[in-house]
């Protein structure tokens, strides 16, 4: 699950805040319980015990089920979600001139894949799913939605920078997840990130969602199949490459020509990787967030 700092989320944070809740979270972990297994558990009355389960329905971190049981059919609450990040406001670079270019999934420039794969726009499927040749498709620029199992897919943009431009930092966010068929929320996978040819790192993807549908998911999309990804932010700097703050790798902006006419991003997940396990990319209007892949050359 993801959440935002703001007022959308305040169901999820109200939820949270409760000792109680929090007990409860952590018996559902272990096991699916009743109401009165829980109660039991807790040492609280069940009529105490509903009020907290509705709470935490109503924040979409647990379900409930209804099954049969010795007096009749009898509801089982369960955890829906395994985590939660919380993604903060970006901070703006108030110092610094920059060039922002927003590029859609389906522009892609170039791709070397295998299936599981497929693409779609936010109406339909393009062409049949797990055979690559549909990524030459001309519909491919609707795309919104695009996975694959293993190999690479590149977007290219124009370099806006002038001869008197000096680069102080280069950023690029977009959603992202593994690949698996429907879904899995532990499914890991090294996908590496390259700009003109230099390998910026590699970084680990958790799995592929499903728990919950994406806020900009369309409603023709099935429930069981991958629903969100993760806001990825990728900063280049004076200093080395990072990924939501965390070191990536060495790489600093003076490590690249910044006279070449064009950027080339590429996004892989080579065959010897450790966690083959894919890739999903997410356009404004699938997932959770409403940007295409961002990119942002901050100068002075």
């Amino acid at each position: 699950m993801q959440l935002s700092i703001d007022e959308s989320s305040l169901i999820v944070y109200e939820a949270l805040a409760s000792d109680v809740r929090i007990k409860i979270i952590q018996l559902l972990s272990k096991n699916k319980m009743n109401i009165k297994e829980l109660a039991e558990e807790l040492k609280i009355s069940s009529p105490i015990v509903t009020k907290h389960i509705s709470k935490l329905e109503k924040a979409g971190i647990i379900k409930t089920e209804k099954i049969p049981g010795k007096s009749g059919r009898q509801k089982i609450s369960i955890l829906k979600v395994d985590h939660i990040e919380i993604n903060f406001p970006k901070k703006i670079y108030h110092s610094f001139e920059s060039y922002e270019t927003s590029v859609p999934i389906g522009h892609y420039t170039d791709y070397d894949l295998k299936p599981t794969c497929g693409l779609a726009t936010d109406k339909e499927f393009i062409g049949r799913v797990d055979e690559p040749k549909y990524f030459m498709d001309p519909k491919r620029v609707d795309a919104e939605i695009l996975w694959f199992t293993q190999g690479f897919i590149e977007y290219n943009i124009a370099n806006f920078l002038s001869e008197n431009e000096k680069l102080q930092q280069f950023e690029i966010s977009f959603e992202i997840c593994s690949e698996f068929p429907f879904s899995n929320d532990v499914w890991p996978s090294d996908i590496t990130f390259s700009l003109n040819g230099v390998e910026l790192g590699t970084w680990i993807s958790p799995g592929d969602f499903a728990d919950t549908r994406g806020k900009f998911t369309p409603d023709w999309w099935p429930n069981n199949i991958n629903q969100y990804g993760l806001l990825k932010t990728i900063r280049i700097t004076n200093h080395g490459t990072y990924i939501d703050g965390d070191p990536l790798s060495d790489i600093k902006v003076q490590d690249f020509d910044t006279n070449s006419d064009r950027w080339t991003f590429k996004i892989e997940v080579k065959e010897d990787a450790q966690h083959v396990g894919g890739v999903t990319l997410f356009g404004k209007k699938f997932g959770n967030h409403d940007q295409d892949i961002l990119f942002k050359l901050f100068y002075l």
